[in-house]
């Protein structure tokens, strides 16, 4: 792990100008968001930022990471970033707990996520593993080792990226669609079992957005959308605390009626679709 640029409010700008840190101080929301160096995180990064807002941003790309660090500090916003892989439990837990330790951390986005190659018979088995590694595990270590804080006191929110592929496994892509189910369960579980507690957990479910991992696609991706249009649907739906957020909403419809079918039927259909993976 490696932490950068941190941009914190010193103690001389807080008594120059009492009223109007303690204004900013009472709006403020911390959000930390993983994968933000590229795809929707960036644009979630960029969604969040904003005067009064601060934001924690991890990612692998050094530069990428530091380029969106510096738009959203143009917009106002107070930005810290960590050069992680979401992979290693040890260090996202040493970064989540230290980050949250300096300021309450508010939102959860858990958003890191691969999605290659597995369908290639010469390295079928090793991105399998990848893909369950990132979009499993490291969501799992994204939210774990804050999650009895987050209930203990009462309050906060955390957000899974699962996707449209999620809602059941799909022979185009079977690692990536598989790690979204389990995603998608596992938040859900834990919105019935925590939200008493005063706990908000969303599941986020988008189809074709331009990202690093569509642009891997070789096929035609119906509905194709804009990062930025992503980023405002996801903030919407947190805000309303929406159990699970789906979009563009006739790919979604589809994809429930899809996931209804029986397996036979589904057997038959999954010829015609194309290999994501």
């Amino acid at each position: 792990m490696e932490l950068m640029g941190t941009n914190l409010v010193s103690f001389d700008s807080i008594f120059d100008r009492p009223y109007t840190f303690l204004d900013k101080l009472l709006s403020m929301k911390h959000i930390l968001i993983t994968g933000a160096s590229s795809g929707i995180g960036a644009a979630l990064a960029l969604e969040y930022a904003q005067e009064g807002h601060r934001l924690s941003l991890s990612g692998r790309n050094r530069e990428r990471l530091n380029t969106i660090a510096h738009l959203c500090e143009n917009k106002g916003a107070h930005v810290h970033t960590a050069l992680i892989d979401v992979c290693d439990r040890a260090a996202m837990t040493d970064w989540l707990l230290k980050t949250d330790t300096v300021h309450k951390i508010d939102l959860i986005i858990a958003n890191a996520g691969i999605s290659n190659g597995s369908g290639n018979a010469d390295n079928w088995e090793e991105s399998t593993r990848d893909i369950f590694a990132v979009n499993l595990a490291g969501t799992l270590n994204t939210i774990l080792p804050l999650l009895p804080t987050m209930v203990a006191r009462g309050t906060g929110q955390i957000a899974v990226m699962s996707s449209l592929a999620g809602f059941r496994g799909l022979a185009s892509s079977p690692a990536y669609s598989a790690s979204k189910v389990c995603v998608k369960a596992y938040g859900e579980a834990l919105r019935l079992r925590y939200g008493k507690d005063g706990l908000k957990v969303n599941v986020i479910c988008p189809g074709f957005v331009e990202s690093g991992i569509t642009r891997q696609n070789t096929f035609k991706m119906p509905l194709l959308m804009s990062g930025d249009k992503a980023a405002r649907l996801i903030r919407h739906g947190l805000d309303k605390n929406k159990a699970i957020i789906t979009f563009p909403w006739p790919m979604a419809l589809a994809t429930r009626l899809f996931a209804s079918l029986p397996l036979w039927l589904v057997e038959g259909l999954s010829t015609f679709m194309p290999k994501k993976e």
